[in-house]
């Protein structure tokens, strides 16, 4: 019987790259979304897939699109990929902006473990997959929610994978640096740019999503909680154990 993951966040970006990794080797593959159009125009792309329109803010939803996708096969990696990026300085960001990004990148990964657990503990090496970022190393300066809810994700993940071990659940994270997806096109508040960019004016690197699928591959079959991705996310890694006063001066410039 192939193994399965079911993926949200899945018609785009690494979600997309990490479901068709996961196809190439032989796992039945469930695509979740909140965007309908764009699941329609990839469901084609990976032979087999199963698509589900799903917001993950919807408790209910989660439940249901779960119990479809297991059907009698069970369900081996629970992958709680989708987010949305925002940027720009705190005190400029608006109330319903900052309300969205935690229900979605914060809540919406909270709903899927909780969705997710029956179904994992249920299977033999079972694995919640969390996507954090290298946002969650150290607080990010011109992104401060966004940052916020991923120290959460990270946080959720270390206490799940302690919590869930007696049951057989590895629970892991994935924290990349700027991955070349469609996040980067979210606006920056305050600005007449793009996170992208920000980015590239930044002199920073932007990792190629395979890159990313690599590392989920293997952070679901390796042993460490959190998977660093991209030279950006090691940098910053190292400087926040090893140049703690560099980093935080380096955070006080504006983004």
């Amino acid at each position: 019987m192939a193994k399965a993951i079911f993926v949200t966040g899945g018609a785009s970006g690494i979600g997309l790259a990490a479901a068709k990794r996961f196809a190439a080797e032989g796992w039945r593959v469930g695509l979740a979304d909140v965007n309908a159009a764009a699941l329609g125009a990839v469901r084609g792309q990976i032979e087999g897939a199963s698509v589900y329109v799903m917001d993950v803010r919807d408790r209910a939803a989660w439940t249901r699109e779960l119990t479809a996708f297991a059907g009698g096969d069970g369900i081996d990696v629970v992958f709680n990929n989708a987010g949305i990026a925002s940027g720009g300085p705190f005190v400029d960001t608006p109330d319903d902006e900052i309300d969205r990004v935690v229900a979605i990148n914060f809540m919406g990964v909270v709903n899927g473990a909780r969705a997710a657990y029956p179904f994992l503990k249920q299977r033999p090496s079972a694995c919640l997959l969390n996507t954090a970022s290298a946002a969650g190393i150290y607080g990010t300066s011109g992104a401060a929610i966004y940052s916020a809810t991923k120290f959460a994700v990270r946080g959720l993940t270390e206490a799940l994978d302690g919590e869930w071990r007696a049951d057989g659940i590895k629970v892991r994270s994935l924290m990349p640096s700027f991955i070349e997806t469609p996040l980067l096109d979210a606006s920056v508040t305050g600005s007449n740019q793009n996170v992208r960019q920000r980015v590239l004016a930044a002199g920073l690197e932007l990792t190629p999503v395979d890159t990313v699928a690599d590392a989920a591959w293997g952070a679901v079959h390796g042993d460490a909680v959190h998977t660093v991705v991209g030279k950006t996310a090691r940098r910053l890694k190292f400087a926040a154990r090893w140049m703690p006063g560099s980093l935080r001066r380096q955070m006080g410039r504006r983004f």
